[in-house]
């Protein structure tokens, strides 16, 4: 069998592929189905005592504490509505620290004496569960030999039904704790930092006046990037079944280099997955609203609408496991890798974060007038503060092996941390900063020149997508956290740098009125000394030029190129006075997170070292070798034909192939290597030895791939995975 046998078979599959029906009915509607297997606010008013239900909305609405009595009457009225919906099992949804998804699932049917079964779901089963915690990540805040762990009802965050052909199961939300009540998990941080600057906003809402019978809470929209590619040739790849990523492949002739795929006609086969994924998506309430072509050939976007900071993380780690059911259901297999194919763009996963309630909308909304608007501006200084203050610890919380092959690339924001604020807005802090307010720029009008088309309106400022952190209108968009990550770390670190920045500024106005001084004035006075210390922090040019590098470096800010780089500011004095202060995480939560990010880093690494020996070695120096034999035959015939033999192509091939040979020696000694005595030492050795020896290796591999035999080359190649959909 030929060596391209794999890939010849998987392209004849691709080609006489039929996609599957359609889910959508004929007629129906989606805001008819949006939220059905959701145990939304509208089916417990129906099903719950108008005590009960008024209890639990005081607790998801306004953040009263939860009344445990109330729990029994919850049970009942979610497992009937559970039972109808065909469920069979319960499960306590938790998100461990590895970004993924974890559920222990339970029959709700329980033997009785008679020989029967009783479907039985009790508040106190509701509340609590008990999932071994032993074999997640802890970071040593848990012993081996510790198996106890808590899940704990997040009544803030709705239970809903999981269809499966073979049975449904009723999904709860829930945190993740150990016996002594520290957060094994990233929702537990959400909940509290949400909490810690709920209440310093609403410190500076009194001091302007400005009442609200909710508590105030971050919302987040996260875009998903994501790559599609045919499932028969993911599993033709063990790099990308293992891995995530490519470790070996040539970039293809025609790439993204066009413009010719972003936004274009989505191909037939991706809408098909996407009106099934959507469908899917509604019936669990998660508000889907943009998708479209990206930027590389077979990469794509889905947007959905803002929710709440926390309910909105749920939402997204359900998108990204229901997103790779359904893609299988496609024959398509879904890729979230940040750089799944080197030298194509990678995936991201914008955070576009703002804070406020259902009462007041966005507090980072400025209005027609934002010169104007003081309350606005003094939100949007405490932004300023916080990221310029702990740019560090919003560097850390998208830190990852995999996000590091992608940022500070021309393709998404650079691991330097600034802040774009606009024209309208840069200006208005440039003439605090002078002392002077006079007013801000307005909306313009766009003449296009056709008399058919009406006249446009333009915003006082344009975007800019080179920064990591940009104002958008209503909300600050963080560019910088990877597409495979959960958004509840940027987002947790985003509340704690809030509420130390929001209490940083109501403390200074309360002072200074206590002192006498006139409301309006210290707040000019505020924003002066803001703008003043942490002005640094914002930059409205390109974030990917070079000089942007050098004027950073003069301005203080810190380029943490790479997650080893970053990993140390979790454990810096002043994270660990912050995260303390605010009641987030205790110093052996940040220790454990550390631990966890350093070890995470090392096994990445050490896996995707593993896989390059081991398919360098077996498929394609192999290929390689048979393709050097048979050059080196015909050279041999046509001398003994007495016909002179160019020998240039055998010469290429053999230097290649000893390129090959000594770079996977260099590999597998490295890998070998096990002196390293600590975390920190393992994921140094990962990143300062096993990243360059792999690159050794691919290099060769790849300008190998360009001259070897094509019947020869064992692996689908760019060109087949990206272009044949």
């Amino acid at each position: 069998m030929s060596g391209n046998a794999a890939r010849l078979q998987a392209i004849s599959a691709v080609e006489a592929y039929e996609p599957p029906a359609v889910s959508f009915v004929p007629g129906e509607a989606p805001g008819e189905i949006f939220g059905e297997n959701v145990f939304s606010k509208s089916v417990m008013q129906k099903r719950l005592p108008k005590s009960v239900f008024k209890s639990v909305m005081a607790t998801i609405e306004k953040g009263a504490k939860l009344d445990p009595v109330v729990a029994d009457a919850v049970a009942s009225a979610m497992k009937d509505w559970a039972l109808e919906k065909g469920a069979t099992h319960y499960a306590h949804v938790f998100y461990p620290l590895t970004h993924l998804t974890a559920e222990k699932h339970d029959s709700f049917l329980e033997p009785v004496a008679d020989g029967s079964a009783l479907a039985e779901f009790a508040g106190k089963t509701l509340i609590q569960g008990e999932p071994d915690a032993s074999s997640f990540p802890n970071g040593g805040l848990r012993n081996t030999f510790e198996a106890r762990g808590y899940t704990g009802w997040d009544i803030t965050s709705p239970a809903y039904v999981l269809e499966n052909p073979n049975g449904n199961t009723l999904c709860i939300p829930t945190v993740f704790v150990s016996m002594t009540g520290e957060a094994l998990d990233h929702k537990t941080p959400v909940l509290r930092s949400q909490q810690a600057m709920g209440r310093q906003a609403e410190r500076i809402l009194t001091l302007f006046g400005t009442e609200t019978a909710e508590h105030v809470v971050s919302f987040c929209g996260p875009e998903q990037e994501y790559f599609l590619i045919d499932r028969h040739f993911f599993v033709a790849r063990p790099d990308l079944l293992n891995s995530g990523r490519t470790l070996f492949g040539a970039k293809p002739a025609k790439g993204q280099e066009f413009d010719d795929h972003y936004f274009g006609a989505i191909p037939e086969r991706v809408l098909g997955f996407m009106m099934d994924t959507e469908r899917e998506l509604f019936r669990l309430g998660i508000p889907a609203k943009t998708r479209h072509n990206e930027v590389a050939p077979g990469q794509f976007e889905i947007a959905p609408m803002f929710e709440r900071g926390n309910v909105a993380s749920d939402h997204q780690q359900l998108l990204m496991t229901t997103f790779k059911t359904i893609a299988k259901k496609h024959g398509l297999e879904i890729l979230f890798h940040e750089k799944p194919f080197e030298g194509v763009n990678g995936s991201g996963k914008h955070v576009n974060w703002s804070l406020g309630n259902s009462e007041l909308g966005s507090l980072l909304v400025p209005g027609d007038t934002p010169h104007e608007n003081a309350q606005f501006l003094v939100f949007c200084a405490a932004v300023i503060r916080a990221v310029h203050k702990y740019s560090g610890l919003l560097r850390v919380s998208v830190a990852s092996a995999t996000n590091d092959h992608r940022l500070g690339a021309n393709e998404a924001p650079p691991a330097i941390i600034s802040i774009f604020l606009g024209d309208q807005l840069a200006d208005v802090f440039e003439q605090i900063a002078e002392g002077e307010l006079s007013g801000s720029k307005g909306k313009g009008a766009m003449q296009i020149g056709v008399d058919t088309l009406p006249v446009l309106p333009t915003d006082p400022g344009d975007r800019n997508r080179t920064s990591p952190f940009a104002f958008t209108g209503n909300r600050f968009e963080f560019r910088a956290p990877g597409s495979m990550q959960t958004v509840a770390s940027p987002i947790t670190t985003i509340n704690t740098i809030m509420a130390e920045a929001l209490d940083y500024c109501a403390t200074e106005l309360e002072t200074a009125v206590a002192a006498g001084t006139d409301f309006d004035a210290a707040v000019q006075a505020l924003l002066k000394t803001i703008i003043t210390e942490h002005g640094a922090v914002v930059f409205n040019g390109d974030g990917y030029s070079e000089k942007w590098q050098i004027e950073a470096a003069e301005r203080g800010l810190p380029n943490l190129r790479t997650t080893l780089d970053a990993v140390p500011e979790l454990i810096s004095e002043s994270a660990m006075e912050l995260f303390s202060t605010y009641g987030v995480f205790n110093e052996r939560e940040m220790h454990s997170r550390y631990e966890i990010a350093l070890e995470q880093y090392a096994l990445t690494v050490g896996v995707e070292a593993k896989l390059t020996a081991e398919m360098g070695s077996t498929q394609i120096l192999p290929a390689a070798v048979r393709h050097q034999t048979e050059l080196a035959q015909n050279v041999a015939t046509l001398k003994a034909a007495g016909v002179e033999a160019d020998t240039s192509a055998l010469v290429e091939v053999t230097e290649l192939v000893t390129a090959l040979r000594g770079a996977l020696a260099t590999l597998k000694t490295e890998l070998a290597d096990h002196s390293a005595e600590s975390t920190v030492a393992e994921a140094e050795h990962a990143g300062e030895k096993l990243l360059p020896a792999m690159a050794a290796v691919r290099e060769a591999a790849d300008a190998l791939e360009s001259v070897v035999a094509d019947d020869l080359w064992p692996l689908p190649t760019y060109q087949e995975m990206l272009f044949i959909l």
